[in-house]
């Protein structure tokens, strides 16, 4: 009987090594690269080992060939030079987003703003030289994503001057397909990273802690340090701010990359930057950009009706010094 109760013990001893081998076995996979004008990571955990490096760049030159106005040869640059209109799942995906959010503003998020972009020279076609109200108010004729319309799968311009430009939430879709993908390959635990917009599921399973991000504080000279940490629960960030992209005038007065979609010049705003919380990272992209030419009071009024967005602003006051607001519930740390 002993030696009978020796041996179960011996085999129960080893079946538990063996599973405790098996787990170590499997590993938290980190890629990293360079996309969409930034870079990327991407960090998750998988028992078959499996490296997904390759399908994640296929995926990323999917997006690229479809929605990226630095390449030439892209879907929307086609568009835009009004040499074809049919457009993949991806654009479709991400124009029927930008017209619900497009609406949903009452135009202040506006894709086909890029004509200014460019004129101010924050794109990337290059500044318009002479550029005077007059140049303005004709560029503005062309702007309005009312002005196209998406039939099946060919987009069609009311205008053949609008200049379409999905920079300001192309990278948050970015970030949701390299998710959805993980997903769909029983994915349980990601953080999935572009250029700060950020998308996670999970938890940080080396640590056993939900994954934690960073809100990084203003530097107008190019300095990075971390405001505050927060963690995120299967959701969301995505950041956007005016403190690296703007233009000074002669009274010392800062305007942002974001044009007003109402005027056609630089936002002048005191908001540094934004940083919105939503299921999704196109949802949150669009919504940052929105929001930073929104202003403070707008945004409060406008959140008050859309609870599902949790934000936090970073912002000048009167005396040019830092202040912050959380709305919605974003986290505090």
């Amino acid at each position: 009987m002993n030696l009978l109760k020796q041996s179960r013990n011996f085999f129960g001893i080893m079946f538990i090594l063996i599973l405790v081998s098996c787990k170590q076995e499997s590993k938290n996979t980190v890629l990293s690269g360079n996309i969409f004008g930034t870079t990327y990571g991407v960090q998750y955990y998988s028992e078959d080992n499996v490296n997904y490096q390759h399908q994640i760049d296929s995926l990323f030159q999917v997006i690229n060939n479809s929605m990226s106005t630095y390449q030439a040869d892209s879907d929307i640059s086609k568009i835009n030079h009004n040499k074809a209109g049919l457009v993949d799942s991806h654009f479709k995906t991400v124009f029927n987003a930008s017209k619900n959010i497009y609406e949903a503003t009452n135009g202040v998020f506006d894709p086909t703003i890029g004509v200014l972009v460019n004129a101010w020279d924050f794109g990337p076609e290059g500044t318009i030289i002479a550029l005077d109200s007059l140049k303005i108010d004709s560029l503005m004729v062309s702007v309005g994503l009312d002005k196209v319309n998406l039939n099946n799968n060919e987009i069609v311009k009311d205008n053949p001057n609008t200049f379409i430009d999905f920079n300001a939430i192309a990278k948050g879709y970015g970030v949701d397909v390299i998710a959805e993908f993980l997903e769909s390959q029983n994915i349980k635990d990601y953080i999935v990273d572009i250029g700060g917009e950020i998308r996670c599921k999970g938890q940080n399973f080396e640590k056993q802690k939900p994954w934690r991000v960073g809100v990084e504080l203003p530097h107008f000279d190019g300095e990075q340090s971390i405001l505050k940490a927060i963690s995120l629960h299967d959701e969301a960030m995505a950041t956007s701010g005016t403190y690296r992209k703007f233009k000074t005038d002669s009274l010392g007065n800062r305007y942002s990359h974001i044009i007003d979609t109402k005027t056609g010049y630089p936002s002048k705003t005191n908001l540094l930057s934004i940083s919105v919380i939503a299921d999704d990272c196109m949802t949150a992209d669009a919504y940052a950009t929105a929001f930073k030419a929104m202003g403070i009071e707008k945004v409060k009024t406008f959140l008050a009706t859309h609870p599902e967005l949790k934000v936090f602003l970073i912002f000048e006051n009167d005396k040019r010094e830092l202040e912050t607001l959380s709305l919605n519930g974003f986290p505090e740390d």
